[in-house]
């Protein structure tokens, strides 16, 4: 199990990334959950077995139709959590 904080940057609030997002983790099997920043930014935490996790990464780059990424930063947090189904959070 492994445990990954993500911030993504563009055209990513307004375009449906967050609802995307939840659609694909969930399809993957990675638990945690994603919200927007006030900043325009979107923020990810992904847990899960390493391929899945790198999967949602992967996604993460481009989103969904409409999303522009223009960076994704990645950095691996501590131990994992147990954390639940992925979330859409305020």
């Amino acid at each position: 199990m492994v445990r990954r904080r993500v911030i993504v940057s563009g055209r990513v609030q307004g375009v449906w990334f967050r609802g995307a997002t939840q659609a694909r983790m969930r399809e993957l099997g990675v638990r945690g959950w994603v919200r927007n920043l006030p900043d325009g930014r979107v923020e990810a935490v992904l847990e899960g077995d390493e391929p899945a996790v790198k999967q949602g990464v992967e996604f993460l780059h481009a989103g969904p139709r409409g999303a522009r990424v223009t960076s994704v930063e990645v950095s691996d947090l501590p131990e994992p959590q147990d954390l639940g189904e992925f979330e859409i959070v305020r």
